[in-house]
């Protein structure tokens, strides 16, 4: 009966050993929480690339409305003048304006890409500067791990967002001087 004693006081000692030193080290451990959308989208690098991309695309989407209200003001008066056109010329103005339709989709299509990819480019930067404070932030604040995404709750004693936020904001400050 010792020997059962004895054998089930090592095997007990030899499972918990692992859990005890996982313990003893998490407590050491310096966690931090970041969340990283609310970084992107409250960091002044990312509202400066948004009005840069506004002002990029502008004329684009000008353009774009300038050929709709085009297109709705040549409906509009193919409208009225429907009953005193001939057929031929009728189908004729309609199919242009068919036409003119689908050219203005296709433009509305290729604008939506275009600002789309541009959107993605620049968001990549953004991202990656954002990042790169995070990293740095950690490092500089002694961190041994930092969590980005997946978070259900992190308490205001590990969430270092504002901390982040602020030094973007003084990158910011100091770049602009």
């Amino acid at each position: 009966m010792r020997l059962f004693n004895k054998c089930f006081l090592v095997l007990f000692l030899a499972a918990a050993f692992p859990v005890m030193t996982f313990a003893q080290t998490s407590a050491a451990l310096k966690i931090g929480v970041v969340d990283i959308n609310r970084l992107m989208s409250e960091s002044p690098q990312f509202q400066a690339a948004r009005a840069k991309l506004d002002d990029e695309f502008a004329p684009r989407r000008r353009e774009i409305i300038a050929m709709q209200t085009s297109l709705e003001e040549r409906a509009a008066e193919l409208q009225k003048d429907l009953e005193v056109m001939g057929e031929t010329e009728r189908e004729t103005a309609q199919r242009e304006l068919r036409n003119e339709e689908r050219s203005i989709v296709r433009a509305q299509n290729e604008f939506r890409e275009d600002t789309e990819l541009r959107n993605n480019e620049v968001l990549r930067v953004v991202q990656q500067d954002v990042i790169g404070e995070v990293v740095a932030y950690s490092e500089s604040e002694g961190f041994d791990l930092m969590l980005v995404e997946g978070i259900v709750f992190a308490s205001d004693k590990v969430n270092v967002t504002q901390a982040v936020l602020e030094l973007l904001l003084a990158k910011d400050k100091a770049a602009r001087q």
